[in-house]
This record gives C-alpha cells, structure tokens and sequence, in this order.
C-alpha cells in the first residue's frame, strides 16, 4: 500500500477511536420526534432524539445518503463540537481547558477524543508527505568510501533471512494461534524495510559499538547488540511504536505539572491531566500544519519559524488562562515546564527503545 493510502487509513483510525469517547448529543441529521417513540434496541418508549436508556437514535434511516453522512460524521467527527473546540484549542487554549474542567462539556469534543484523532492524523499526514525515520542503513564503513550498494545488500540479506524464518514458524502454528498475528505484524516490518533497500543507502559505522558498555545485561544483549545487528529495523519500530504509544506522554508528564501546583488544593490530578491532553493535541496539529509547509518550497524555514513561536506561546496562554495565573506565576511555571518538558521526551524516547527491542 502506498504512503497516501496507509495516510489516509490511519486517520480513519483515528477518527474511529476518537469517535467512541464523544457520545453524539442530539441527532445529526436534524431529525425531531413530536410524539413517543418506541426504541428498536431496547424497546424502552420515549420522546426525543435518543432513547435515554441505550442511547440509540429514535430516527432510523435506510438510505445511502445517509450512510454518507455517517462516513463523513463518524470517522472524521466533522460536527458541531469539532468547530466549537478547534479556534478556541487553537486562539485560547486556557479558555476550553478551564470550561471543559468546570462542567461545560457538550459542546467541546473531549480531550481523548481530540488527542487520538489529532495523533493519527498527525502520523497519517506525516506518512503522506513522506516524513519518517530513516530505514535505509548499511553496515560498516571504516574506510569511510565503502559501497552503498554492498551496505544495503547485507542489511537486505540479513533481514530476508529474518523473513523466511518467520515464514517457516507462522507456518507451523495453528489457524487460532494469537502468535501469528504477532508474527504478521513483525512481517510487515520486515518488508518495508526490504523495500527501502534499492534507494541509496546512508552507511553508518555500527562496528564500534561496545555491545557490553553499560554493565546491564538486558540492555547491553536486548537493546545495544539488536540495534548494532539491524538498525533499520529497529528504527521502523521506534517509528510505529511512536502513534501507538503516544498517550504515554500524558502520565510522563501529570507528575511534573503536579509538582507545579502541589500547594494550590484546588487543582485535582484530573485537571493536570486535561490540561496535558489538550496542550498535546493542539501540538499534534501544529506538527500536521509544519508538514504541508515543509512541502512547499522554502516550506522548511517557515514550518520552523511557526513551530518557535507557535508553541511556546501556545503553552504560556494556557497555563496562564487555564489555572487563572499572573503573569509572572504563569512565566515561571512556564520556564520549568519547557525543562520539564526535555525530560518527559527523553523518557517517552527510552519507553519506545525498550519496546522497540523488546
């Protein structure tokens, strides 16, 4: 499948899983129910919209225009809620986070919900204008001039190797074995990385590692030794593991901003939390505008310009406005929170390796 293709899959995916945390409020279509309506699920007779005990529409429809409407409606959440959030998430981001905390929830799409399709947006809109991490590595260059083509022909010898082998034990399971779609997911890896082998190959020397460096012994056999042996592989693990396991960023992050208001008893865990979610899905869409300017020319040090002055500020108008600061309260808090910030990627990065190898 193509990069556009696969794009295109994942935001649907992520429409999807955003779409089950935000439950439809009034009927989409318009649809109004003078009398009683008895409900086809579950039988219960109401008025209204929705039956109050299954949440399930009171207007049926049977007709493909509508089921158009649910494409459009269901997988890409264009609603309402989706407008009434993205200028106030994009001009004043302290504003959505303060109502969403304080009970004023219907109109907003609900933090989760904006983060997830956000991410996969952000990665499918990536895949598409063709940013990724490296996959085309060689091994061994001590001369400093050895042959591309000869790098990128071991790499592609040893993970062909790895691909038959996988072959050989889906193979021997059953139909019903979980294992092989473990096994199918590690294929497709596998694959990609054969098919970036006929570009041009950036060769980096591998052969000095010192595989027993650190002392610790699943480091140095699980991460340093796989790393060494098949770098390319690894990267495109640390890649797709990367949307998959983005949500981690939110608990990285909960505890240094709770140290920032440990004194302050009004603010809850919770509203850390959507504070984090809703800073992390407007950065996803920062991140997706920064990738259609990179592809114009020039693009780069505009996408770069945006991304310097877009998101600190972005970040100082939210905790200021969410948690009602002073300016000199929010600007300290905002100075460590850019710190805090380096490490909670350093550790997000570490979790992506360990599962990379692991």
């Amino acid at each position: 499948m193509s990069d556009f293709g696969e794009g295109i899959g994942t935001a649907i995916e992520g429409g999807l899983l955003g779409r089950t945390l935000d439950r439809p409020q009034a009927d989409a279509a318009g649809h109004t129910h003078a009398g009683p309506t008895t409900c086809a699920n579950c039988q219960t007779v109401f008025s209204g919209n929705f039956c109050p005990e299954c949440g399930q529409k009171g207007h049926i429809h049977r007709s493909l225009a509508a089921i158009g409407h649910d494409i459009m409606h269901g997988v890409l959440h264009l609603d309402g809620k989706l407008w009434e959030t993205l200028p106030l998430l994009t001009f004043k981001p302290g504003q959505v986070t303060r109502r969403y905390i304080a009970g004023e929830r219907a109109k907003f799409v609900s933090p989760m919900a904006m983060f997830l399709f956000t991410v996969f947006a952000m990665f499918a809109v990536f895949q598409m204008v063709g940013i990724s991490a490296p996959s085309d590595f060689g091994k061994g260059f001590s001369s400093g001039y050895s042959d591309a083509t000869s790098g990128a022909s071991v790499v592609k010898t040893e993970v062909q190797k790895q691909v038959t082998d996988l072959q050989k034990e889906r193979d021997s399971l059953s139909k019903g074995d979980p294992r092989r779609g473990e096994i199918d997911n590690e294929l497709t890896g596998l694959n990609k990385v054969l098919e970036s082998q006929p570009r041009r190959a950036v060769e980096i020397d591998t052969s000095d590692i010192d595989v027993t460096g650190t002392g610790i012994e699943f480091l140095d056999e699980g991460i340093i030794k796989k790393w060494q042996k098949n770098p390319s592989l690894m990267l495109y693990k640390l890649q797709s593991n990367g949307y998959k396991f983005s949500w981690l960023l939110i608990p990285l992050s909960l505890p240094f901003l709770w140290l920032m208001f440990a004194w302050r008893r009004q603010y809850k865990a919770y509203d850390h939390a959507i504070f984090i979610t809703y800073s992390l899905s407007f950065m996803s869409l920062l991140f997706i505008v920064m990738s259609i300017l990179s592809t114009i020319p020039d693009g780069g040090d505009w996408a770069a310009l945006l991304f310097i002055i877009a998101a600190p500020l972005h970040l100082y108008k939210q905790l200021r406005h969410a948690y009602g600061l002073s300016r000199f309260s929010a600007f300290w808090r905002w100075c460590v929170l850019l710190f805090c910030t380096q490490i909670v990627l350093v550790l997000f990065l570490q979790v992506l390796l360990l599962l990379g190898a692991f």
